[in-house]
């Protein structure tokens, strides 16, 4: 029952995911974060079972870690989906693939350019302006595919998003909640309340 919704403004990346953590029929916790912040300007929402979300986030996260200590530089967006696409890819044909769904998105410094992409537990990579992962992705596409502007600001995205946590928490069945919000643009990471 995880929901998450992402989309690109003028400048930045909006993420947003559900903050609760479910086992079978039973809400096991209501405070879990579910975005990842990967470096200074990269993020990762994850949904999927919850024991490979948790180490697969953390793997990615250290890897990208790894790679900006050993280069001094950190990897910009489109390589970082790129090589988590890799290693899901790689996984998916191993005895024990990671049943992982996620939003990459990340602001790469040296174009100046907000990057956003959906990839999926079968190592599916599209760069997207906007995507939703789990139930709530069923009211909430159509929403963005309308009111979706590529030039928002920040307070125009934030708009957007709560239209569509909105649409979910009446049509959904068992809707979440909590949502966690965070942007990444030319500052970095911030967390934003709704």
């Amino acid at each position: 029952m995880e929901v998450s919704f992402a989309m690109t403004g003028k400048g930045y990346v909006l993420l947003a995911a559900d903050t609760t953590a479910v086992h079978s029929i039973i809400k096991v916790k209501t405070d879990v974060d579910k975005i990842k912040e990967l470096s200074p300007h990269l993020l990762m929402a994850y949904s999927g079972e919850p024991g490979d979300t948790v180490q697969f986030a953390e793997y990615v996260e250290r890897n990208i870690r790894l790679y900006q200590i050993r280069h001094t530089y950190p990897l910009r967006p489109p390589s970082a989906a790129s090589w988590i696409r890799r290693s899901l890819a790689e996984s998916l044909r191993s005895r024990n693939p990671y049943s992982v769904n996620l939003l990459l998105g990340g602001y790469d410094t040296s174009t100046y350019t907000p990057h956003l992409y959906w990839m999926d537990y079968l190592g599916t990579l599209v760069e997207v302006p906007f995507a939703a992962h789990g139930y709530g992705s069923y009211f909430a596409l159509s929403l963005l595919d309308r009111y979706h502007d590529p030039e928002a600001t920040v307070e125009e995205g934030l708009a957007v998003l709560r239209r569509c946590l909105d649409e979910v928490s009446k049509r959904l069945v068992v809707s979440p909640g909590k949502y966690k919000v965070k942007i990444v643009d030319k500052d970095g990471i911030r967390e934003v309340e709704l």
